[in-house]
Formats: structure tokens, C-alpha cells, sequence
């Protein structure tokens, strides 16, 4: 349990650092969620986002960093 306990807390630590960059980079005019390739539709009674430009871009950078923090590692 006790490891379990400390794996919940990292993560959560990570979502906090995670939402305060989205916060500053909101801040700082970063286009996430405008980027091209992020579909809206609006329509009279009902609104769809569909934000794949924006997921391929994070992927991208996610995978990078878990890249070389895994060859830091070795």
C-alpha cells in the first residue's frame, strides 16, 4: 500500500506542475487548443471540440521527455 500511496502522490505532484504550465503557457499566448488541425462544431443546441492537433503536439512532447528521462536513466 505504501507504494501505491507514494505512486498517487507523484502523480498528482506531475498534474499540478502539468496545469501550471497549461497556466502560464494560457498566459503566455501558446495557441494550445487553436492550433490547426482542432476541429470546433457549433451548432444551435450543442457544441463539439475535438482537439487533435493539440493532442499530436503534447504526444509528441510527452514522448520526448519520457524518451531521455529513460535514457538519463540507463
Amino acid at each position: 500500500m505504501i507504494e501505491l500511496g507514494k505512486a498517487i502522490l507523484v502523480l498528482g505532484v506531475l498534474l499540478a506542475i502539468f496545469g501550471g504550465v497549461l497556466l502560464i503557457g494560457g498566459r503566455a499566448g501558446l495557441p494550445l487548443g487553436r492550433l490547426p488541425g482542432d476541429f470546433r462544431y457549433r451548432g444551435k443546441n450543442v457544441q463539439v471540440y475535438f482537439p487533435i492537433g493539440t493532442s499530436i503536439v503534447i504526444s509528441v512532447v510527452l514522448t520526448v521527455l519520457f524518451y531521455l528521462i529513460a535514457r538519463i536513466k540507463k
